[in-house]
């Protein structure tokens, strides 16, 4: 028999479930014993984790109420006192499943911990090739965040050459990616963000067009009209009260890829009602489609976006903008951060 080895695995949990915004307090770091070794055969795989990503999304697992809990097997609820599972890569300490061994680096469903005991099936766990590039890029720019950009352009949106894109919340994990897709496409690019810093950023690093903060704008009808002289063919919605005034200049047939609503997640459930939607006499007279969608439905793609996005990396035409913390300690702040705009590019916390 294998000798049993155990060491502590720390990890993050949420105390009870949120309503509203999430603060730090809503967290706790627990601590529990964790044998090393694992039974052949048994399908476990025990893993040393070396980067999470850190995403608005887990905000809904963690509500007292969200529809996404009804409709999505993508987000089911979160367990106070447990270990919160989320993506990352990571690399097998154990395994008792003949697919993977001791040593590989792999990507998938692990936890905000510093080990994870998984099944290969339930974790959507793979080998990692790192192509040569950094571990955190395959949770940015080769992973979620860069498919969900890439989908949304060219599956969902299909933009077209020389069309004009709007991407809201563009200097977050899939906005900027968003904006360096279309100009790469031949689009002319323009995107919000919240400050002055980003808006800079976003010009100077990552090639927009243009940018404008938000924050400073009274009448944002008017401004997207300033923007947008001949009007919007796309708008990428990743977050934010924008809908309305981007689809009051949105030309005929224009398309709204919609991947996230960041400033609805934290709405508590008792708390005012969103504010005004987008006018339907827009959306019927211009025959605007807008469309949400979720990037699991389209794995499809992932070899193509791979090989493309990588690439654009090696040539220098994509810049991979993360925003990295270090320590399993971090993660609440990291977390809470995303809602505060504190992030500049995909936040990532590292493990090890």
């Amino acid at each position: 028999m294998a000798e049993q080895v155990e060491t502590n695995n720390t990890f993050i949990a949420i105390k009870h479930l949120i309503n509203g915004f999430p603060l730090q307090t809503h967290f706790q770091l627990n601590s529990q014993p964790l044998n090393l070794c694992v039974k052949p055969a048994s399908g476990d795989i025990l893993l040393k984790n070396l980067c999470v990503s850190i995403d608005p999304y887990q905000i809904n697992r963690m509500n007292i109420h969200s529809s996404s809990h009804n409709v999505s097997s993508a987000t089911p609820s979160i367990v106070p006192g447990q270990a919160i599972s989320a993506y990352g890569v990571a690399e097998v300490v154990a395994s008792g499943d003949p697919g993977f061994e001791k040593g590989d680096l792999v990507f998938g469903i692990i936890h905000w911990a510093q080990y994870s005991l998984v099944k290969a099936g339930e974790s959507t766990l793979r080998k990692l090739d790192t192509l040569g590039f950094p571990f955190t890029y395959h949770l940015g720019v080769l992973g979620l965040s860069g498919l969900t950009a890439y989908v949304g352009l060219f599956e969902v949106a299909k933009i077209k050459e020389g069309e004009k894109v709007f991407v809201s919340a563009a200097s977050g994990s899939v906005g900027n990616l968003v904006g360096q897709f279309a100009k790469l496409h031949g689009c002319h690019v323009v995107g919000s963000a919240g400050s002055d810093h980003k808006v800079t950023f976003l010009k100077e690093k990552l090639g927009f067009d243009e940018a404008f903060n938000y924050k400073q704008e009274k009448d944002l009808k008017s401004t997207l009209a300033k923007y947008f002289p001949e009007g919007i063919d796309v708008y990428f919605d990743v977050g934010g009260e924008m809908l309305a005034a981007a689809v009051a200049n949105m030309n005929p047939f224009g398309r709204v890829a919609a991947c996230g609503v960041i400033s609805e997640y934290t709405k508590s459930k008792t708390g005012p009602p969103a504010g005004p939607g987008p006018n339907m006499v827009d959306i019927v007279y211009k025959r605007i489609a807008i469309q949400g969608f979720l990037v699991i439905d389209y794995f499809n793609v992932f070899p193509d976006f791979i090989s493309k996005t990588a690439g654009y990396l090696r040539s220098g035409e994509i810049q991979a903008a993360e925003d990295v913390s270090v320590g399993v300690h971090s993660i609440p702040s990291a977390f809470v951060g995303l809602f505060h705009g504190h992030n500049l590019g995909k936040k990532i916390v590292k493990l090890a």
